[in-house]
């Protein structure tokens, strides 16, 4: 009788970015507001997480914490095994332009670039990139290389921005309501293209958004309220894009 080999273990997840005790405190004049309240996270390598909450939740305060576009008032974030929490200015934009790609729901494209030259602002300054022409492949607009922003569908647009954000190879990839300027057919095809990115480069994904139907498509599901992670959940089946109920 010959002996079966044993299972090979599961794989630990990696830890790409913590966050511990985040707080944020704006003031403004007399009044204070509280936006997050000690938030605890970790987004782990090759995951797509979507977060969800009411409008003043804290979910794009969180997001601008996680990618270093703001500080928080108390609390640590590492990234890796780099602590951010005290890090310079200088440190801080080096992070950002290493390691993070943005996209948010409006594209902020130059208007007197074309698409490729767009995605080239990023690449050029890039330590790895990919070719302009490469990343806009990736997203399905490798036949508008050269037509300027003007020229371009919302839908069309907002993919230009996603190439922009992944040209240079991001470790993290945070999306603040990348399809809540799209109607319903565009914004699966953005959902596409993101969904592409986290499968086929293996670029931790955090998407806000308003639409509990795009929550489906992530491994993971966070959910705000006041400033706190309410609770979350885990997709143990995953739909594809084409499927999300608008």
């Amino acid at each position: 009788m010959t002996e079966s080999a044993p299972a090979a273990p599961a794989r630990q997840p990696v830890p790409v970015l913590s966050a511990r005790g985040l707080t944020k405190v704006y003031r403004t004049g007399a009044v204070t507001v509280q936006a997050l309240r000690g938030v605890d996270l970790t987004l782990f390598q090759g995951e797509m997480v979507v977060l969800l909450g009411a409008s003043g939740s804290g979910k794009s305060t969180l997001l601008n914490i996680l990618g270093a576009l703001d500080t928080p008032t108390a609390g640590r974030i590492t990234f890796r095994d780099h602590d951010l929490t005290h890090a310079s200015d200088r440190a801080l934009t080096q992070f950002r332009r290493d390691h993070v790609g943005f996209v948010f729901q409006f594209y902020n494209l130059m208007p007197a670039l074309t698409a490729r030259e767009n995605v080239a602002l990023v690449t050029e300054i890039a330590q790895n990139p990919m070719r302009p022409e490469e990343a806009l492949e990736r997203v399905g607009l490798g036949h508008r290389l050269d037509h300027f922003p003007a020229e371009l569908s919302g839908g069309e647009q907002q993919r230009v921005a996603i190439a922009r954000a992944i040209g240079k190879r991001p470790e993290l990839l945070l999306c603040d309501e990348p399809t809540g300027a799209l109607d319903s057919a565009t914004g699966v095809t953005v959902l596409e293209a993101l969904a592409e990115v986290n499968r086929d480069l293996g670029t931790t994904t955090a998407i806000i958004t308003h639409n509990a139907g795009i929550r489906k498509i992530a491994h993971r599901v966070i959910y705000l309220a006041d400033g706190l992670i309410a609770r979350e959940e885990v997709n143990e089946t995953r739909i594809a894009p084409s499927q999300v109920s608008w």
